[in-house]
């Protein structure tokens, strides 16, 4: 061929007559073809969400397309400008930044809303899956499954147990790893052709896996593959698995049965929203990391009194006071507190912005108008775009059927039933699948 982008074109056109043209359009027709040497292709994704989706789904039909068209196999190099930092890369530092002597259960304020985790957390750093006592003391937590929503101290737990655990057993060998880290590594494997090393590191050499935020996994279904033959194989090996999520196994939406089964098969232990008390002795600890004296117990009543359901919000508006008491050379009040309240809390989108996101976008990749999305309208492309909206709500916030179905006009059983008609539909079609993780995807961004 006269030129490596008319080989391209022609790998495209494959592609396309093997897929469909909403597909091709989201996933092929932005990639770059960059370099070809006659036997090696260099492939540009905008970002490495777009690269590891297409990787995932598509990787093997482009390699095919290009030994169809090329007569002779070619290596595919998929690229995307994050990758001057190799996934391994990101995640093993990732993991240097997680073992933080801050975050230790010296640290963690107990009280009635994490007990329960708390005290799970502490028998499993004492003797991992029994593998200090020879079984002993072996306590069938394996795994322990932590959930609960967002900022509620499920991240510390994992760190205290680290923490704990490097402390005491020195010659145990910790993986700390984000699930959607495990998701990037792997796929990035599949396009270096690496897996082997892949299975390495995360089958033969681990005896503590710690694996945050496993929701991510849910629907990715290679990647939900891979890890359950991880899981299996660490069990199996005596090794303790600790997870933690924002919702219980049986509420991660598109999570495969087999490994629903899996997680509930050890011990469910969850954090709730912390109560005033709590939240009390959550701002006098930090307070006192920051060497920072609140004399008046009543400005930090005002905090606990105004931020009641997560924890990073407590911490940070804490950083915040004592950062406004030092620039100012004031001693902490209720009217500096309320200062650093409404500073963090603008730092937060509201949920009004965050809806207001999900529809345009919804809109734009639909073609359904905002207007026509909020009203009664019945129509098969109207209906389909209402319920993409409905799902996405559902995945990116907290908001319950209730609270969706009052800003569109329904009922919370009319919300429920969408979400799951829809749910069923993208099982059936990918390229919708695809399209709502692109949505996703610009709205978390």
């Amino acid at each position: 061929m006269d030129t490596y982008q008319e080989l391209w074109q022609n790998v495209l056109l494959y592609c396309k007559e093997q897929t469909n043209q909403t597909a091709y359009n989201l996933w092929f027709a932005p990639i770059e073809m960059t370099e070809f040497n006659g036997s090696e292709a260099t492939l540009k994704f905008a970002n490495e969400f777009k690269k590891n989706t297409v990787v995932g789904r598509y990787g093997k039909l482009i390699e095919e397309a290009f030994e169809v068209i090329c007569g002779f196999e070619v290596k595919i190099n998929f690229y995307c400008p994050e990758d001057e930092m190799s996934q391994k890369q990101k995640t093993e530092i990732s993991f240097a930044d997680f073992k933080n002597e801050t975050f230790t259960f010296d640290n963690f304020i107990v009280g009635p809303s994490n007990r329960f985790a708390y005290a799970a957390a502490k028998a499993i750093a004492a003797d991992p899956a029994g593998q200090i006592s020879n079984g002993a003391k072996y306590y069938n937590y394996n795994p322990l499954f932590i959930y609960g929503s967002s900022g509620l101290g499920k991240t510390h737990l994992l760190n205290a147990i680290s923490y704990e655990v490097s402390r005491n057993y020195p010659e145990m060998r910790i993986t700390y790893v984000k699930a959607e880290n495990f998701a990037n590594e792997f796929i990035e494997s599949l396009g270096k052709k690496t897996v082997d090393e892949f299975h390495n590191k995360y089958r033969n050499n681990i005896d503590l896996f710690l694996v945050d935020d496993v929701q991510f996994i849910a629907g990715k279904t290679q990647t939900e593959e891979e890890f359950f033959h991880t899981f299996n194989s660490l069990v199996d090996n005596g090794k303790q698995i600790v997870l933690t999520s924002d919702r219980p196994p049986k509420e991660i939406k598109s999570l495969t049965e087999r490994l629903c089964s899996r997680f509930e098969s050890g011990l469910l232990a969850d954090v709730q929203s912390p109560e005033f008390e709590t939240r009390c002795a959550i701002i006098k600890r930090k307070a006192q990391l920051l060497d920072f004296e609140i004399e008046d117990d009543n400005v930090v009543e005002y905090i606990a009194q105004n931020i009641k359901t997560n924890i990073r919000q407590l911490e940070g508006i804490t950083k915040r006071l004592q950062a406004i008491c030092k620039f100012s050379e004031q001693t902490p009040t209720i009217s500096l507190a309320q200062s650093a309240i409404k500073a963090v809390q603008n730092d937060v989108r509201p949920i009004g912005d965050v809806l207001k996101i999900i529809v345009e976008e919804v809109s734009r990749t639909t073609g359904i108008s905002v207007e026509d999305i909020y009203s009664k309208k019945q129509t098969s492309d109207v209906s389909i775009a209402r319920k993409m909206c409905f799902y996405i709500i559902r995945e990116v916030t907290d908001m319950s059927f209730k609270a969706i179905g009052e800003k569109f006009g329904k009922d919370h059983s009319t919300v429920m039933y969408n979400v799951e008609k829809f749910e069923e539909k993208m099982k059936n079609d990918s390229a919708l699948e695809y399209q709502v993780s692109d949505i996703i995807n610009n709205v978390k961004e």
